[in-house]
């Protein structure tokens, strides 16, 4: 009988006999990242500021400086233009890859780039965002942060010459440990990683994550301070059934605005995609509305964390809430759609903020409060991350009190996103180049179907005793199968064959008297039992080129079934058939 360990019940899949080093020596290389990602939002950070204070200011300066206090007359128009043309540069001379969001190019690179990012990106797009952000573009740090931090991940993967799968890790680990750098919401972090990027859920992944989130949050006391990023007033907050009833309505309104802003963005993407010019001027061109938006309300230029929080505080008349999302919808959306270098978190929360701010104008209880549930329910409607945009409201903001209010909201504006929107704002980018990505995670049926559930049972099998003659035979007169598994005259599994091996009998001249189970010499032989998953019965086709594995009892150590590739395809047809299939009940 040929032995295989491999198929005891318990056994962990193939390939992956080492998960627990794996997983050991990533948690370790993600103290590493996890460092690298807090500097890493450091030094975006200070970036920002020294271009802030020098297009500005006219100063070299890495204080913190706000665009809003600065007295510049008409120049509020040329001076983003002046940034975006810088960009477009860097861009065409440097390296295409720092355009755009940045969450997507890393859900790319993960995906279809085998978790590689170069040196070049790792260098250009924090700088060439800080100039974007600091000459008044109107987005968010997060994004070239998450591009920044994966890039520092990916090049460590890559210097130790690891796999993709760990690369992946390592790239993931390091975008959330840069978000956490910026916005000290470490849990949010690790949902972004699972909802939006790792696209698994695995101890391999997950562990090092969490470390490198926690070790850019040990970091960032000392970097960047402590506490909430925008801390909400120490009142008490409406709570109860109806609030929650109004705050699923508050997502639903949200939700729609999520949808809205998307299409808007993309029909503006494909307005630029239409000008006879090079794509490097597009951010210029853009950079224009951006500036005329600023003679409007300058609040609307650069990334704005200031407006995040007066928006928490009820500090803005309903007017200028109303100034402000509207301006602030329309500079951004050009400015995004143009192609510049820049994130949408940021300008989401006020967007979505200032919606229900103004809501929170006819509701129970402080309108920051209000605008707090729809900065969860922009996240989770437009990203597609609900969770993520639960906890990162209430992680921002200090108020986990208000979970089920903002959970209900951001649960609403997810569903009205799904009906309304085919992708996220994020994947839809990824689409446009033609690669099609869904964000519903399921369980893989072939990792907890068992082999006798989709085998075929009782196979045809030939006999160890039968002569070589017999068996070319067999095989010439058109057999219905490729191969047969063979057994002694017990129905004990000898090995497998086929007609190739019909073949090459008569090409080795394998005399006629000679029988079937002295020809099959090889012990290794594979072989499954009932409750091998099947998921590991195609990797055994994989690895060993065989495509049908012999079933057999742990009983009696008899072939009771045969499991071919087809039958694999029977796993997805149930699959399906559970998803989509309605019956009675049990009677």
């Amino acid at each position: 009988m040929p032995a295989n360990p491999a198929n005891v019940p318990n056994h962990r899949p193939l390939g992956d006999h080492s998960a627990d080093r794996r997983m050991l020596m990533l948690t370790a290389a993600a103290l590493i990242v996890g460092t690298g990602g807090a500097f890493g939002a450091w030094v975006l950070l200070r970036l920002i500021a020294v271009m802030t204070n020098l297009f500005w200011y006219a100063r070299l300066s890495a204080a913190p400086a706000d665009i809003a206090h600065a007295h510049v007359g008409l120049l509020v128009v040329a001076i983003p233009v002046i940034g975006s043309v810088i960009v477009g540069l860097m861009a065409r001379y440097g390296s295409e890859k720092i355009r755009g969001h940045g969450i997507p190019e890393a859900i790319e690179a993960i995906l279809y780039g085998e978790s590689r990012m170069s040196p070049l990106v790792a260098i250009l797009k924090p700088l060439s965002s800080a100039i974007s952000l600091g000459s008044g573009g109107p987005f968010g740090a997060e994004g070239p942060i998450i591009m920044t931090g994966g890039a520092i991940g990916s090049l460590f993967a890559q210097r130790f010459h690891l796999s993709a799968a760990e690369r992946k890790t390592l790239l993931v680990a390091g975008a959330a440990a840069g978000m956490t750098g910026i916005f000290a919401t470490p849990m949010a972090a690790v949902l972004l990683a699972l909802e939006v990027l790792l696209f698994e859920w695995k101890p391999r992944s997950f562990v090092p994550v969490v470390v490198a989130v926690l070790v850019a949050l040990a970091w960032r006391p000392l970097l960047l301070g402590t506490g909430p990023l925008f801390p909400f007033a120490a009142i008490a907050l409406p709570s109860g059934w109806a609030i929650c009833g109004l705050a699923l309505g508050v997502g639903a309104i949200v939700g729609v605005e999520a949808a809205l802003l998307s299409a808007c963005l993309y029909r503006i993407e494909d307005a630029f995609h239409r000008l006879p010019v090079h794509w490097m001027w597009w951010p210029a061109i853009g950079a224009v509305v951006v500036g005329l938006g600023g003679l409007v309300d300058i609040r609307v230029l650069g990334a704005g964390y200031g407006n995040i929080q007066s928006l928490l505080d009820g500090a803005f008349s309903v007017r200028l809430i109303a100034l402000l999302l509207v301006t602030k919808a329309v500079v951004w959306l050009v400015a995004l759609g143009s192609g510049t270098s820049g994130g949408v978190l940021a300008p989401l929360l006020m967007l979505g903020g200032a919606l229900g701010c103004l809501l929170g104008q006819f509701l129970p209880g402080p309108a920051g409060f209000w605008a707090m549930v729809g900065m969860a329910a922009i996240l989770s409607g437009a990203m597609r991350a609900p969770l993520t945009g639960t906890l990162f409201a209430a992680e921002m903001s200090g108020r986990f009190d208000a979970l089920p209010a903002i959970l209900a909201a951001s649960a609403a504006a997810y569903a009205v996103s799904v009906l309304i929107m085919r992708r996220s704002i994020l994947t839809e980018k990824i689409a446009r180049r033609g690669r099609h990505i869904s964000q519903e995670y399921t369980v893989d049926a072939m990792e907890f179907m068992q082999a006798e559930q989709v085998m075929t049972r009782d196979p045809a099998t030939l006999p160890g005793a039968m002569p070589i003659r017999e068996a070319v035979a067999f095989f010439a007169a058109g057999s219905p199968h490729r191969s047969y598994p063979v057994v002694d005259a017990e129905g004990h599994l000898l090995g497998l064959a086929s007609r190739s091996d019909a073949l090459r009998w008569q090409v080795e001249q394998v005399p006629d008297d000679t029988s079937l189970g002295d020809t099959l010499s090889d012990a290794s032989q594979p072989f499954a039992r009932r409750s091998t998953p099947i998921g590991l019965v195609a990797d055994m086709m994989v690895e060993t080129g065989i495509g049908r594995i012999p079933i057999v009892d742990e009983a009696s150590n008899r072939v009771i079934g045969i499991l071919s590739r087809h039958d694999l395809l029977k796993a997805r047809q149930q699959s399906r058939s559970a998803e989509m299939k309605r019956g009675g009940a049990v009677g």
